[in-house]
């Protein structure tokens, strides 16, 4: 049993991208979909898929890399809210990650998405995790 499953997945995809894998799979879950949906949409990931077989299914995640450099597009993932210490911010508390350049990714009650959404949508909510 894992206590923190986001953090779990974090993990995984740091691991991948540090050993240089271009495909990582990880155990599914509701909130992992909507994760990996906006990894995806910023551009942090190449591409995503899926896997309902078994009782829980995956997710396989192609990691995208630069073609010239090797590089990758993921320079670091940092989990903020962790079941011991929960962190909740209103619309105007959320942080601007890198100037902006990095991605606060927020549970909301509208859903999970980015901080830059989230302030568009005067909403609040968990800031799950960091991504630049």
């Amino acid at each position: 049993m894992n206590t923190d499953p986001i953090a779990d997945y974090l993990t995984r995809i740091r691991n991948a991208i540090r050993a240089k894998h271009r495909v990582v799979e990880i155990p599914a879950s509701n909130i992992k979909k909507e994760i990996t949906k906006v990894l995806f949409d910023k551009g942090f990931i190449q591409n995503y898929k899926f896997d309902e077989t078994g009782p829980q299914g995956s997710i396989k995640i192609a990691l995208k890399y630069n073609p010239v450099t090797k590089q990758p597009a993921i320079v670091d993932l940092q989990r903020v809210s962790r079941p011991g210490l929960r962190q909740y911010k209103g619309a105007t508390e959320i942080p601007r990650i890198f100037n902006g350049l990095g991605v606060a990714i927020v549970s909301t009650s509208k859903g999970v998405m980015t901080d830059k959404e989230a302030r568009t949508l005067n909403v609040g909510g968990e800031v799950l995790c960091y991504v630049y």
